[in-house]
């Protein structure tokens, strides 16, 4: 079957990156991992990707100051040169500008810890507790110019406990991501595929 090429952006550990690698090694997986990308030299993810046979590479942010461009340039250059056809922000900490975006449009996804819209941008869980919210949860989206504003692909929902604090609720949906961002790069990547043009003969 046709696989897409996907890259995995991270900038941690790669918790998410690894649940997605361990579904790729299905055959009837319609995405084939076949680069991590951190802005961080010392991201764990990296070492645990090359350990898998994936090229693992990083740009380090820190040398392009506040130009954030000249740094997602610098991505997307490694990201075409792998051949790259669709990317997974996993834990991506870094807010892309509308250039990048503008290059992927369509092609981008990211996974963040609330049911969106609800919660938009940092603190997801203490946000959720402080307003009473029964439940929370984690969206997998398409990535667009406005933070965390993309269509929605799909949703996991686990409830608030009367004693959560923000870091067990976090532990709770992060176990929920687990299980929907391997599943959620498969419908996009499916969506993808089936708006690629076959090759002419």
């Amino acid at each position: 079957m046709t696989r897409l090429r996907i890259a995995i952006l991270i900038s941690g550990r790669g918790s998410n990156m690894e649940a997605i690698l361990d579904a790729a090694r299905s055959d009837d997986y319609p995405a084939n991992p076949v680069l991590v990308l951190s802005n961080r030299p010392n991201a764990k993810g990296l070492e645990t990707a090359s350990n898998a046979g994936l090229a693992a590479i990083a740009i380090d942010h820190k040398p392009y100051g506040k130009d954030r461009e000249a740094f997602e340039r610098a991505m997307h250059t490694v990201l075409t040169d792998h051949d790259v056809e669709m990317i997974v922000l996993a834990g991506f900490m870094r807010i892309l500008t509308p250039w990048f975006v503008s290059q992927w449009t369509g092609r981008m996804i990211n996974i963040h810890p609330s049911l969106l819209p609800k919660y938009p941008g940092l603190n997801t869980h203490q946000r959720a507790i402080d307003a009473g919210d029964r439940e929370a949860g984690c969206s997998a989206h398409w990535v667009t110019e406005g933070v965390d504003e993309g269509a929605v692909i799909a949703q996991a929902r686990v409830p608030v406990l009367a004693d959560d604090t923000a870091e067990t609720l976090s532990e709770r949906v992060l176990g929920e991501e687990h299980q929907l961002y391997p599943r959620a790069v498969a419908l996009a990547a499916r969506e993808i595929l089936s708006k690629k043009k076959p090759l002419s003969v």
